[in-house]
């Protein structure tokens, strides 16, 4: 892990969401980088080298299961913490089954957001 702050990339493209999750995170000393379009999503996690993302299933231009299938296989990847309003079931298996380490259904408690990506951060076994 970097010296200084963690840090998370979250893409997300509903501002109130990404909004109330930038803000819990910040307030726990996450730097906090936000991207909104699926297109560019894989980019942006190389670029930025997160030490988590936070990755929302139904994004514009590609979805997140498009993101975790162009990063599969690589080398360096952080944790992801798929993120879904359409349930559980088969996004969970389906994200799981691409490479996220964790999952959540929309919408969440602040509190269980904020433990889980922690975990991520910390001990990705701990996290599911």
């Amino acid at each position: 892990m970097r010296a200084g702050p963690r840090r998370v990339l979250l893409v997300e493209d509903e501002d109130n969401i990404r909004e109330a999750m930038r803000f819990i995170l910040s307030r726990d000393g996450w730097e906090v980088l936000v991207h909104a379009d699926g297109a560019t999503a894989a980019c942006k996690v190389r670029d930025t080298a997160p030490d988590v993302v936070v990755l929302d299933v139904m994004l514009p231009n590609r979805s997140g299961f498009d993101v975790l299938r162009e990063l599969g296989g690589e080398t360096g990847v952080p944790p992801i913490l798929m993120l879904t309003a359409r349930g559980r079931g088969a996004d969970r298996e389906l994200s799981l089954s691409l490479g996220a380490s964790a999952f959540m259904s929309k919408p969440f408690a602040n509190s269980a957001f904020l433990e889980r990506v922690n975990a991520l951060a910390g001990d990705t076994a701990d996290a599911e």
